[in-house]
């Protein structure tokens, strides 16, 4: 049967076996995905995030890529590089970029951006901006 499910307050789990799970956004949502999903071991996780201000952090997903599509708004995606810094400006909705396995990145706005992610959620990572 099919449900109509509502991506602002639901994210969907992909599961290795190419299931879908929706799953009520919360204040502990990420602590509950990793208990219910394994440590999200070969789970991907598709979320739609509001940024209306710089990331306060920078983070990383060793086990795949990341896509990261704009919906509305302006953002500027920036990795670190072994040569530096990489950005690229997203500013038309559909605009999207993938992130590199492995790579740490972040993000800047200063205007509301929706944005909407695909994240191989197992041994993601998070570090203090800088």
């Amino acid at each position: 049967m099919m449900t109509k499910h509502q991506i602002a307050t639901e994210c969907l789990v992909l599961g290795p076996d190419q299931s879908a799970t929706p799953v009520s956004v919360s204040p502990s949502l990420y602590q509950d995905l990793n208990l219910r999903f394994n440590d999200f071991k070969q789970h991907n996780l598709v979320a739609l995030h509001h940024f209306d201000s710089d990331w306060q952090s920078w983070e990383i997903h060793p086990h795949g890529e990341e896509m990261v599509m704009l919906l509305e708004g302006e953002i500027t995606v920036v990795l670190k590089t072994p040569s530096g810094e990489q950005s690229q400006k997203l500013s038309s909705a559909g605009d999207y970029v993938v992130i590199p396995r492995n790579t740490w990145h972040t993000a800047r706005t200063n205007t509301l951006a929706n944005v909407l992610f695909i994240t191989p959620g197992e041994g993601t990572q998070h570090k203090a901006g800088e």
